[in-house]
């Protein structure tokens, strides 16, 4: 699997460029299955959802100019038979992961088996938003009610070797401050990536690259 993961969608050309890179081939005839799931936990959640899904937020990712897009609704999964919903999974070409809570989004990653299925999508590329980045670590670390709480630890669905932090520095996310970024490095046992809503990370066959054209940073545990 090939995955883009980004804090705040595709905002810059060099991230579009990154996404079109991975696709190879033109946005406008690759397909896309949008997964709203994680937004659901928030009292916005249905809205966002939609505003998502419609192409209406901050967030680029569904607006780009799809040949085709479609949704997948995480939570419904265990209820249809598999071999349909695998299909559709299988025969498209991104899987368009939005934001929101990043340990319900894990939870519902495995109990609608798509993260059993995530090692035999070879040429399938991830793009995650926010949480939909996150959930692709090994093990990772969050707070949203409260910035000063103690972190919440736990484990991802293990697609990369390394942990995400989104909006780095934002104004509107005093959780991810430098400074409490760096502080909950020190307790995920794996190297951890501060970045801001303009840069993005590419990896492919292995190789990891910071896409970027606002700021980041790494931190080693």
């Amino acid at each position: 699997m090939k995955l883009l993961l980004t804090s705040a969608g595709i905002k810059n050309p060099s991230i579009h460029a990154a996404l079109v890179d991975l696709l190879g081939k033109p946005i406008a005839e690759a397909s896309a299955l949008c997964i709203p799931t994680a937004i659901y936990p928030f009292s916005v959640g249905p809205s966002m959802a939609y505003r998502f899904l419609s192409g209406s937020t901050n967030n680029p990712m569904c607006e780009l100019g799809w040949k085709s897009l479609g949704v997948l609704e995480l939570t419904a999964l265990p209820s249809i038979k598999k071999e349909i919903w695998t299909a559709a999974v299988q025969e498209a070409d991104a899987l368009l992961v939005y934001g929101g809570d990043v340990v319900y989004l894990s939870r519902w990653m495995r109990e609608s088996g798509l993260a059993d299925l995530m090692s035999s999508l070879q040429e399938t590329v991830y793009v995650g938003i926010s949480a939909g980045s996150m959930v692709t670590a090994p093990v990772f670390g969050e707070t949203y009610d409260d910035p000063e709480a103690p972190f919440v630890i736990n484990e991802g669905m293990g697609l990369v070797d390394f942990a995400l932090l989104p909006h780095l520095d934002h104004e509107d996310h005093p959780e991810s401050s430098t400074a409490k970024v760096e502080r909950m490095a020190t307790e995920v046992p794996v190297r951890t990536y501060g970045i801001d809503d303009e840069t993005a990370i590419k990896v492919q066959d292995g190789a990891v690259e910071v896409i970027s054209e606002g700021h980041w940073r790494l931190f080693t545990p």
